[in-house]
């Protein structure tokens, strides 16, 4: 039964916590805590081999003409980029409609001559109550005609509205459509192709990686790129926004044969701009407007404003030139940890004391975090931030219950088996430290004190049961007050003798003039109960007493069903034979006791020297005394 609750507990919290994982409150936590890790890591070097050119503010002020552009702005800044030696030209700014026939053609034309331009489209959904309905939303006719490259430009965000993967590619129906940074990095890969490899082994880091291919035969000047959906990957952010180097798009197009509709502005800025600022470089075209509502949430949120779309697609392509990827385990490797940290932990913590397992679960937690965070800031691996600390603070919890619950039951079990035979004081002792309970027994130096009424038998043969009984419990009664006033543990009953324990199981000073404290005060007590029998016509019994200290087996020498505080070995047995031979000597108050007692008590108490005899089970003679009183009273 306990090994099955030590299967069963653990397996609880497993299970309980992947069920927790799986929820959107957790998922949203976990993301949360995903952005930290950007925030604490901070910003990473670029190779400035990804440029912008934004559509911001300032050019707006410059042109002073609507959006959208006309066609022959964008046509020019495709010329001049190339001027300026630009690799490639990506447009993050959709030409979906006609604007005039001059300025579309005018367009197309002059990227079909330089063949390094990509446009953009995108796929748009619409859902409703019956069904979600896709269309793909296509460059102009123009481009279309001439075969130019074009791809989308869907960024998905994670449930909070973040932006932490990127679209690979999107299906619709039976075409693939790329993303733009999908289709760049596949253009600098002459002959590419896009594959998509599964995980051949258990632990692979990529459950699904896409290979951006550079020939049909080797993977040579290919890109790996680790997968964590369908079709999506980490973004490895180099930074908050404005991290990227950009340039106005206002400045690219006001060349010196470019007439500015404001001639106040006409500065021809592109001729001023730096001689190395394009060349050889990947330029992205977007917005950073607010108006044109091209923004997105990233994980540097916290510390700077919210990134335009345009600057999404530069991290993603950087990151991929680089081969910075994020990896994270799988799945399976994942469910392997969280099932080992909830019995390694159950098994650790039920072993331990709570106010150890708290100072290790307090380490645990700043331990895992530091290894959380260096792994993604240094090998690129992304685990969950939250969830072993919370498996580790869960665990220790539930064993910090179980703790209590067994606590508890241990401190009503105690109570219950020692409340009638010990006083409240010693219990409570006893409830501070259980452990002083030895389960089986060990040698402990003790006291032991018996107590029997003389002719019993006989007292009760000639009386009736009912006036017996009564006579006999009011006895015992009193008897057993005066052994927990002394700090004295009740033993048993045998029929009408009594035993009872001194410095068990709580140590006491000085046990065995506790033990003659209690002999001497039953004498006491006795003799003011036989007054009051008298007195009612009741006829009295005598006892007799004896008291023995010395090494005893004390503990729990019950069957498994019943639990049995007690005492045995010879110096028990011997304090019952110096009760027994009571019945030999004529003593003041039928007290005896050994020579043991004696060495502990005798600067203490008033004793005279009865005989020197060998009891039954004994190989020696053993003295003995007649106890009369103490020496200060």
């Amino acid at each position: 039964m306990k090994i099955l609750k030590n299967i069963a507990i653990p397996l609880f919290i497993f299970i309980a916590a992947e069920i927790l994982f799986l929820t959107l409150f957790w998922e949203q936590l976990e993301l949360k805590s995903y952005n930290t890790l950007f925030s604490m890591r901070g910003e990473r070097e670029i190779s400035e081999d990804v440029v912008m050119v934004v559509v911001d503010d300032g050019t707006f002020s410059m042109l002073d003409v609507p959006w959208p552009f006309p066609r022959e702005y964008h046509a020019r800044i495709i010329e001049n980029l190339n001027l300026a030696g630009a690799k490639q030209i990506i447009f993050d700014i959709l030409m979906t409609e006609s604007m005039n026939d001059y300025g579309d053609s005018l367009l197309a034309a002059t990227a079909e001559k330089y063949g390094n331009v990509i446009f953009a489209g995108k796929v748009d959904r619409e859902e409703n109550a019956y069904a979600t309905m896709e269309r793909i939303i296509k460059p102009i006719a123009d481009i279309r005609k001439r075969k130019l490259h074009w791809a989308i430009t869907n960024t998905p965000s994670d449930s909070d509205s973040f932006v932490r993967q990127y679209s690979l590619y999107q299906k619709s129906g039976e075409d693939v459509y790329y993303t733009l940074g999908t289709l760049c990095l596949g253009l600098l890969n002459k002959n590419y192709q896009y594959y998509l490899t599964q995980p051949d082994k258990l632990f692979d880091n990529t459950p699904t990686t896409f290979i951006i291919k550079g020939t049909e035969d080797t993977f040579d000047n290919g890109i790996i790129v680790p997968k964590v959906s369908a079709n999506t990957a980490y973004i490895n952010y180099y930074g908050p926004a404005g991290t990227f180097t950009s340039y106005s798009y206002s400045d690219v197009l006001d060349d010196s044969s470019f007439a500015m509709p404001n001639p106040d502005y006409d500065l021809d800025a592109f001729d001023e701009l730096p001689v190395n600022a394009f060349r050889d470089k990947i330029v992205l075209i977007g917005s950073t407007v607010e108006e044109l509502h091209d923004y997105f949430n990233t994980p540097f949120l916290t510390t700077k404003q919210v990134m335009p779309g345009v600057e999404i697609h530069a991290n993603f392509i950087e990151m991929c030139l680089n081969g910075d990827f994020l990896k994270k385990l799988s799945w399976l490797f994942l469910l392997i940890l969280h099932l080992a940290f909830a019995f390694g932990f159950y098994y650790m913590f039920i072993v331990l004391k709570p106010n150890v397992t708290f100072a290790i679960t307090i380490g645990l937690m700043i331990f895992i975090w530091l290894t959380v965070f260096l792994l993604f800031s240094y090998q690129n691996l992304v685990l969950p931030v939250l969830q072993f600390p919370l498996l580790v603070l869960g665990t220790w919890m539930i064993t910090l219950i179980r703790h209590y619950i067994k606590t508890s039951a241990e401190r009503k079990f105690i109570r219950n088996a020692f409340q009638q035979y010990m006083a409240p004081e010693l219990v409570n002792e006893l409830l501070k430290n259980p452990k002083s309970l030895s389960y089986g027994g060990k040698l402990q130096e003790a006291t032991v004190l018996f107590s029997d009424i003389r002719s019993f038998t006989t007292f009760t043969e000639s009386h009736e049961p009912q006036e017996t009984v009564a006579q006999l419990r009011e006895y015992l009664t009193a008897m057993v007050d005066v052994i927990l006033k002394h700090n004295g543990t009740l033993d048993k009953f045998v029929g009408d003798e009594i035993m009872a324990l001194f410095g068990v199981p709580i140590q006491v000073e000085n046990h065995a003039l506790s033990a003659c404290k209690v002999a001497l005060e039953m004498r006491r007590v006795l003799n003011a109960m036989h007054d009051n029998w008298r007195s009612q016509g009741k006829d009295i019994f005598e006892i007799g007493i004896g008291v023995n200290s010395g090494p005893m087996t004390i503990g729990n020498l019950g069957s498994e069903q019943i639990f049995d505080y007690t005492a045995i070995g010879d110096n028990v047995n011997l304090g019952a034979r110096l009760e027994a031979i009571n019945k030999e000597y004529d003593t003041v108050n039928k007290i005896i006791i050994s020579e043991y007692t004696y060495a502990l008590v005798k600067d203490d108490v008033i004793a005279e020297f009865l005989d020197e005899v060998k009891v039954k089970g004994k190989n020696f003679a053993v003295k003995i005394y007649q106890l009369q009183g103490l020496k200060q009273e």
